[in-house]
């Protein structure tokens, strides 16, 4: 299980809404990518319920509202 490391905008276990596609993901946890060392959200798509990994940066610049906390 992972665990919070880093302050996040989207707390573990949000939902949130892609605002250019409306797809629904609820955050699974923080991870750190490998090659940059950049903090990254874990997340899952509520209708397919693939895995994404989203660089927190991105993650945080507008395009994910918050749906429920």
């Amino acid at each position: 299980m992972m665990r919070k490391t880093h302050p996040s905008l989207f707390p573990i276990g949000s939902q949130l809404r892609h605002k250019k596609t409306g797809g629904l993901y609820v955050v699974i946890g923080l991870a750190t990518i490998e090659a940059t060392l950049e903090v990254a959200y874990v997340y899952e798509s509520m209708q397919t319920h693939d895995y994404w990994v989203r660089p927190q940066a991105e993650m945080e610049d507008g395009r994910f509202e918050l749906v429920s906390a």
